[in-house]
């Protein structure tokens, strides 16, 4: 199945480092994002999009980025929290899982959203999480 039906079909959650690479001009990003009419982006990403921008410009442009593809910023709701504090507790020690990679993470599993990154080994170990591996 195309990447564009899949998107369609269970909803994408965008981590943080295809968006990345999409603002940096990559072009396999923006293919794997373009046909996708559901993306959304936990609060977490955003934070750490907003933290990256290097002047008024780029944090201009994100936000305009953000409003022109419809993209939607998802709260840290108290069961995403929940879920969050679940997966450090568990995975932290043995596999190195980090809070905001659990916030994004316990975002995807709540909403049953699937997960594209490029960062595959961040999350692979995850029951529950649906994830797509984007190649840069």
């Amino acid at each position: 199945m195309p990447l564009c039906a899949i998107c369609a079909a269970l909803g994408m959650l965008a981590d943080t480092d295809i968006l990345i690479w999409l603002f940096r001009g990559r072009q396999s990003a923006q293919e794997a994002l373009e046909d996708c009419q559901t993306i959304e982006l936990s609060a977490i990403t955003y934070i750490e999009l907003v933290q990256g921008s290097r002047n008024k410009n780029e944090l201009a442009h994100l936000r305009q980025s953000i409003s022109a593809n419809g993209w939607r910023i998802l709260p840290v709701t108290e069961s995403v929290s929940y879920r969050a504090t679940a997966l450090i507790e568990n995975y932290a020690l043995s596999h190195g899982m980090r809070l905001a990679d659990a916030l994004i993470a316990a975002t995807a599993i709540d909403l049953g959203l699937t997960l594209i990154t490029a960062n595959t080994r961040h999350y692979d170990f995850l029951r529950g999480l649906s994830l797509r591996r984007y190649r840069p």
